[in-house]
């Protein structure tokens, strides 16, 4: 079968991605576990929960301490165990990036949803918007937040979450910056997802990605419209899936 690749970086995302079946979850901790151990492997999680909703999850799951968290949808990272947000990431996403007006201007459209209060981010405004009204809401928010000058990003996921972020600040920008940071290469790193929000970890670099079989369907439609050999759609389910991909991929046997 040949030697197996290192795996030196892997990120995955959390909710329905890596938690939600306990026993693929242990098995696959087992085998990250001893590979941070023995290669030196780095864990990274990104969610598009808030660090303290992440605090919520792993009292009740159980996940192995990362190296890093990505959070709020890759507007936030934070480094092993740090409390705060790391400095260079949020001078990058500071520019040109305006909370109040941002709002202001989505106020106008009374099919968004405002989220919970313990959603809304520094930089990251949050709604519920339905399915059915999407294709006429997102282009309209779009082109009234450009005309005000704000390079913002709109991420739509799970049939109802609309967050606007900064250009650039999302999960797989997050990516890249702990990549240059740590100076792993994309051959050695991992990413895995199953919802919209989880696009970005896919789309930038090479890494490895690993679509796991419960995706749902608009990370399905963006993998089937951008098909590369370095991407796997895997049948399994949750951690059994990211599994999978690991052995598709030659980086556990």
């Amino acid at each position: 079968m040949g030697l197996l690749t290192q795996l030196s970086l892997l990120i995955t995302d959390l909710d329905h991605t890596l938690v939600g079946n306990a026993e693929s979850l242990d098995r696959l901790n087992l085998i990250l576990d001893r590979y941070r151990q023995e290669l030196g492997t780095k864990i990274v999680y990104a969610t598009g929960r808030s660090r303290e909703s992440y605090q919520g999850l792993i009292t009740s799951q159980r996940l192995l301490a990362p190296d890093a968290l990505i959070a709020a949808v890759g507007t936030e990272i934070y480094l092993a165990d740090s409390e705060t947000p790391d400095p260079d990431w949020v001078s990058k996403l500071g520019i040109n990036w305006d909370r109040a007006e941002i709002v202001a201007i989505a106020s106008r459209f009374a099919d968004l949803e405002s989220q919970p209060q313990s959603e809304q981010r520094p930089f990251k405004v949050s709604y519920y918007l339905s399915p059915s009204v999407v294709a006429a809401v997102v282009p309209q928010l779009q082109e009234l937040l450009s005309q005000q000058g704000l390079d913002v990003e709109i991420i739509y996921s799970g049939s109802r979450d609309l967050d606007i972020l900064p250009r650039g600040g999302d999960k797989g920008t997050a990516v890249q910056f702990l990549r240059d940071r740590w100076q792993i290469d994309s051959i050695e790193t991992v990413v895995c997802g199953d919802s919209g929000n989880d696009i970005s970890l896919f789309k930038y670099g090479t890494e490895r990605g690993i679509v796991v079989g419960n995706a749902q369907s608009e990370l399905r439609l963006w993998h089937e419209l951008h098909p590369v050999n370095y991407h796997y759609l895997a049948v399994a389910d949750y951690a059994a899936g990211i599994l999978e991909g690991l052995k598709y991929f030659r980086f556990v046997e």
